[in-house]
């Protein structure tokens, strides 16, 4: 039951609602308590021989007054008990989704998408039906239960209530162990769900490289290893909720054996009235569903407190980048310093950047190039302050950029990653994302200087044309253009292309660079690329190896060296070469 005190929160909130709800759930309990009443009445007054048409009527108008008022307490108490229990669902998931729009790499790196997912759906609908479903059963059975006994004990006879309540320790001690059992296994369920949601949604997202590999039935056959698990622990889970059931029946059937037996011994004796004693297994018959409602509790609660663990742990995980108090609420401009002694990713051994430092005007062009794992990458995701451990200091614009709230140092920058991430919506919305009021013209700007507005034209519908999740109907060329004409539609201080020019031709690539040379002739640019034809242009270079610059120059300087870069470069000149078939151009 310690799930209602952790929920105590919620329930302060809408405090109104439960009580209203629980008022009325008490006044259906008293007004339950009529019926069986009139019932023992009417028969003794039946077998007194005193029972008149008059004296019926009275009492059927009785019992219907009080079912239409049963009728109406019902309908207001559903209302606000289950209204405020679908609220409780619509605060938890955007809890969960500010929550993980606050996270870093890190925490995605650790976690599934579909693990998150099932939080964000099974779990949140387990903690609600406890605020709904629990609510009702926990005041349902304690009211409707207390009343039918105090009427049973006080309007017919004390002694045979106590007898009848005999039974009543054998279902409390089997109850709370089936529910500790509940806990347990509903738990194990719910990460067995998870790990299909994840599996599906894993598949689904790479359905084009299971094809090509031809792993399909593979992957049917992890498919149904998962979803047999699912069906596995779940059955595991309903085999213990099998067992309330039963267990409540036989302390019920064994309540009514001792009630008749007594009660016919209590009627030989003239200690009681037949009608009173078909009124008192009327009321025990009152008292079932409270028994039930106890087993249904155990059920929900269990399941609520299972799913509210899960989902507190994930709202218990520090976000790893805050802003500090008093940060400036200013886009930053103007020159960047980046000097980082040391900087590891968290659980990693060694350090990814090792003694790397530069500067860079504003309007200037920084190029990175590097080996994959060089550190190019790492560079960017602290400029961009998705890490905040670091030996060092950062600046933007002369003060560290810690010193930003952090969104607005992201305004500041427009961020092309490696993995281009596209909607699942028209190519015109995937343009204007940052700017959901850019007109036609914007987004045809942004699209010319990234040079792919010729190629959205040959689309089926144009700009309109859906691009399908994740952009799977465009090549990867294609991608890469949109993801830069979406970064250019923010007027970003600084642009990043991280490695984002990879999947376009030579000449397309140095048109594009032209494009943007003019476009942003006093803005900042950091490029990262494996080509160095990228980066040849740039201002500064930096020659990454194992974490550390090796060289750092201009082209000319760099080429002058004869070093590392000097020997790319010529390698690259070859690969062209032969590539063209060892014409010079």
């Amino acid at each position: 039951m310690k799930v209602f005190l952790r929920l105590g929160w919620f329930f302060k909130e809408r405090q109104k609602e439960y009580s209203i709800g629980v008022l009325m759930l008490i006044l259906v309990a008293i007004l339950q308590l009529v019926p069986p009443k009139i019932i023992g009445i009417t028969i003794d007054e039946i077998g007194d021989g005193t029972l008149t048409a008059g004296s019926l009527g009275k009492w059927l108008a009785y019992i219907a007054a009080t079912v239409l008022v049963m009728y109406v307490l019902r309908f207001y108490w559903r209302k606000m008990i289950f209204g405020s229990s679908n609220y409780l669902g619509k605060l938890l998931r955007e809890k969960l989704f500010r929550h993980f729009t606050k996270m870093g790499p890190a925490f995605y790196q650790e976690r599934r998408i579909g693990d998150l997912m099932a939080h964000a759906t099974n779990d949140v609908s387990a903690v609600q039906m406890t605020a709904g479903s629990g609510v009702l059963t926990l005041f349902d059975s304690i009211t409707t239960g207390g009343f039918v006994i105090l009427a049973m004990a006080f309007t017919i006879d004390w002694r045979l209530t106590l007898i009848a309540l005999i039974p009543m320790p054998l279902m409390a001690l089997s109850t709370s162990y089936y529910g500790k059992l509940l806990h347990m296994r509903f738990r194990e369920a719910q990460a067995a769900f998870s790990d299909l949601n994840d599996k599906t949604q894993e598949s689904i997202t790479g359905v084009k490289v299971i094809k090509s590999f031809g792993y399909q039935q593979n992957d049917i056959e992890d498919f149904r290893r998962l979803s047999q698990e699912v069906v596995d622990k779940n059955i595991r889970v309903a085999k213990i909720d099998s067992l309330f059931d039963p267990t409540i029946s036989l302390v019920i059937a064994i309540s009514y054996f001792l009630s008749l037996m007594f009660g016919a011994k209590f009627i030989v004796e003239g200690a009681m009235s037949v009608g009173d004693l078909i009124a008192f297994t009327t009321y025990l018959g009152l008292l079932v569903w409270p028994m039930l409602a106890i087993g249904m509790l155990f059920n929900i609660v269990e399941r609520g407190s299972a799913s509210y663990d899960r989902i507190e742990s994930l709202l218990e995980t520090p976000v790893d980048v805050e802003d500090k108090e008093g940060a400036i609420a200013e886009v930053p401009k103007g020159a960047i310093s980046f000097h980082i002694q040391s900087f590891t990713f968290p659980r990693d051994e060694h350090p990814t950047l090792k003694n790397v430092a530069f500067d860079l005007q504003e309007g200037e062009t920084l190029g990175i190039v590097g080996k994959t794992g060089s550190g190019k990458s790492a560079i960017l995701k602290l400029l961009l302050r998705q890490f905040d451990q670091y030996e060092g200091t950062i600046t933007y614009g002369g003060l560290p950029i810690d010193d930003y709230r952090k969104e607005q140092l992201r305004k500041a920058i427009g961020y092309v990653p490696q993995d281009h991430f596209l909607f699942s919506t028209s190519v015109y919305h995937n343009i204007a994302f940052s700017d959901e009021q850019a007109n036609k013209e914007e987004v045809e700007h942004a699209a010319k200087t990234a040079h792919i507005h010729d190629d959205i034209l040959r689309f089926s519908q144009g700009y309109d044309t859906v691009v399908g999740e994740r952009g799977v109907a465009l090549s990867g060329g294609q991608k890469q253009r949109i993801s830069i004409a979406r970064a250019l539609m923010m007027k970003p201080n600084l642009l990043i292309l991280d490695d984002s020019l990879s999947a376009v031709d030579a000449k397309t690539e140095e048109a594009i660079l032209h494009s943007l040379k003019e476009e942003r002739k006093n803005a900042t640019t950091i490029i990262t690329s494996h080509r160095l034809s990228a980066i040849q242009h740039a201002n500064l270079i930096l020659f990454m190896e194992n974490g550390t610059i090796a060289e750092k120059g201009t082209h000319e300087e760099l080429m002058a060296l004869r070093g590392r870069y000097y020997e790319m470069y010529q390698l690259q000149q070859l690969e062209q070469l032969v590539e063209r078939g060892g014409q010079d151009e």
